[in-house]
């Protein structure tokens, strides 16, 4: 038993010792391996009598279990020492600029719609968005478009294939349609004292295409329904964002009556400019560029989304994200949008990971 015990001693101290996972490999294979020192001994029992075998084979069991489970300790201990000094070599400061390999760029109509929504968002406004394929109510009759508005005829209006009953769907023509169906969802929040505030940016369709028009191209449209706003907030909020989104304080705005089916009053939006040379320049220069059309929601709209427009009202806009980004980028042409050209992306992309903000700047 002496002999045991100093060989239990000696096991023990070399697994201490053992500052590998190779290290401690061999003292298992000395130990417990099928040439080991106690599995030799166990092979020994067979030479001695009945008692002394059973007294003699616990005892080697018993070591057999303790060496098998420091080793197993140990293993674990080399484990977590190996992890800790892993990740103490590999950590990263996540407070450090992000290292950029310069290949990939952020396409400008996803950068224009990060600005204008980092913009809108301090307004208090938050993202709504709908389907593609919409049907008469939510892209036409909803919004007051009657059935001889050219805005529903063939040539100007993708339509899908008549259904058996006699309808169709259509790619819709404007994201107003995430207005109404908006205002149908939210609408018994309003007697609650909740406002609708959101903007719709996202794909529309439309039978055009040349140097200035596509047959899908992007808008961003805004909604605004309480018992309180009215023309002046309307005003007010456009030109918080057009003189934040184009970077210009004294950017002029005016605001000129038109007719839109779904607002009234409704109004043109222009922006001060100078064209010179076959530039553009916008600002306080004395020439103006038409940018958008708003006005307040029609009081027929409102009746169709279930909302009561005696108590209720609210104001509405709309514009096209490409014609924002190709004046604030100097883009001529809105069809290279599209072309999947990488050296256009390498020259109008914006790099990744950096997110625009109001406070850390649009366009970095």
């Amino acid at each position: 038993m002496d002999a045991l015990e100093a060989l239990r001693s000696r096991l023990l101290a070399e697994i201490a010792a053992a500052d590998t996972p190779v290290a401690l490999d061999q003292v298992r294979v000395q130990a417990l391996g099928r040439k080991g020192e106690i599995t030799g001994l166990m092979k020994d029992l067979g030479g001695l009598d009945a008692e002394a075998r059973k007294t003699a084979g616990q005892a080697l069991n018993r070591l057999k279990d303790e060496i098998a489970a420091a080793i197993d300790a140990a293993q674990s201990h080399l484990g977590e020492a190996a992890l800790e000094r892993r990740l103490a070599s590999e950590r990263i400061d996540v407070t450090l600029p992000v290292a950029y390999d310069g290949a990939g760029r952020i396409h400008p109509i996803s950068q224009t719609i990060d600005e204008l929504t980092a913009i809108f968002g301090a307004m208090g406004f938050h993202v709504e968005e709908g389907p593609h394929i919409e049907g008469d109510f939510y892209n036409f009759e909803a919004l007051n478009i009657p059935a001889d508005h050219p805005a529903r005829q063939e040539h100007d209006t993708f339509y899908l294939a008549d259904k058996p009953d006699g309808t169709r769907k259509v790619l819709r023509t404007h994201t107003s349609p995430v207005q109404i169906r908006t205002m149908l969802r939210d609408k018994d929040k309003l007697a609650q004292g909740q406002p609708i505030r959101i903007i719709c940016p996202g794909r529309t369709f439309r039978f055009d295409h040349d140097a200035t028009h596509s047959p899908m191209f992007h808008q961003v449209e805004g909604l605004v329904i309480d018992e309180k706003t009215h023309m002046g907030h309307l005003k007010g909020c456009l030109t918080e964002f057009l003189r934040a989104f184009f970077d210009i304080d004294d950017l002029p705005l005016r605001f000129r009556p038109s007719y839109f089916p779904f607002v009234k009053p409704g109004a043109e939006v222009d922006i001060g400019c100078l064209r010179s040379g076959g530039e553009l320049k916008l600002g306080n220069y004395g020439e103006w560029l038409e940018i958008l059309g708003c006005g307040m929601v029609h009081p027929k709209v409102l009746a169709n989304c279930g909302i009561d427009p005696t108590r209720y009202q609210g104001f509405a806009f709309g514009m096209g994200i490409e014609r924002i980004a190709m004046l604030k980028y100097g883009i001529p042409d809105l069809r290279t949008f599209y072309e999947s050209d990488l050296r256009w992306l390498r020259h109008y992309g914006f790099l990744p990971l950096e997110r625009p903000s109001l406070t850390g700047g649009l366009s970095r």
